[in-house]
């Protein structure tokens, strides 16, 4: 199987499917000036759209890992994460806090999910 890469930019791919997975690089908010919770929500649309390019959802996903840049801010981000989640299908999943590239960034997501059959 070769290598698919989804959405490409200067110096990533949104997205990079192969040996049965879909990589995810960390998504960060196009709207840098929402809060925490504004900020998560904003990641999740962008990770189920680049799934549905993938052809799966966010059903498929198998790790999920979210960095905040204040930890505190974990209630903030799991009130989004619980309204995105399918509680049928949770993804592994790991918080942790760390500084991000841009101090305008709250949170950032990454994860693997399952591709689906070629």
């Amino acid at each position: 199987m070769g290598i698919m890469r989804l959405a490409p930019e200067a110096r990533l791919s949104g997205a990079t499917i192969g040996a049965g997975c879909i990589w995810l690089a960390g998504q960060v908010a196009d709207d840098s000036s929402l809060d925490t919770e504004g900020q998560t929500a904003d990641i999740l649309a962008q990770i189920d759209a680049l799934l549905a390019e993938a052809g799966t959802d966010k059903r498929a996903l198998l790790s999920v890992t979210i960095v905040l840049t204040d930890i505190k801010e974990a209630p903030a981000m799991n009130r989004a994460w619980d309204r995105w989640l399918d509680p049928a299908h949770k993804p592994a999943r790991m918080t942790i806090q760390a500084p991000l590239v841009d101090r305008a960034w709250r949170v950032e997501i990454t994860g693997v999910a399952l591709a689906p059959p070629p």
